[in-house]
């Protein structure tokens, strides 16, 4: 999965800062998104550092689960960080409280994950 994970990287699949959309919105709108852009991006990092340090610890079955979901977090973090709407970033990611585990949560390859179907 690792070997997988840095291909996906490699083609760019992983989203950086200088590849994101220019927000939309007024110029007060696209300044406090920018920052909550920012915050969002860091808490997507940290939850990837922590799936990253709990795969080290695993066996092969549980680490090859754990970096499935860590290909589902890099995928959820490019549809939210591309999003162009200023308003999108205010309204929706404002409070981070658990954002970004939820959305992994109610991913369904994720939940097959968890229900033991993995392929």
């Amino acid at each position: 999965m690792e070997d997988k994970l840095s291909v996906w990287e490699g083609e760019g699949g992983a989203v950086s800062k200088r590849c994101w959309n220019a927000l939309t919105g007024t110029v007060n709108q696209i300044e406090w998104a920018e920052r909550i852009r920012l915050q969002v991006d860091a808490e997507f990092d940290r939850v990837a550092r922590a799936l990253r340090t709990a795969a080290s610890k695993q066996i092969r079955q549980d680490r090859m689960d754990t970096q499935a979901m860590i290909c589902i977090l890099e995928e959820k973090r490019s549809e939210v960080l591309a999003n162009p709407k200023a308003g999108y970033f205010i309204h929706d990611w404002q409070e981070l409280r658990a954002q970004v585990r939820k959305m992994i949560i109610k991913d369904d390859r994720y939940k097959a994950i968890k229900a033991g179907v993995t392929s």
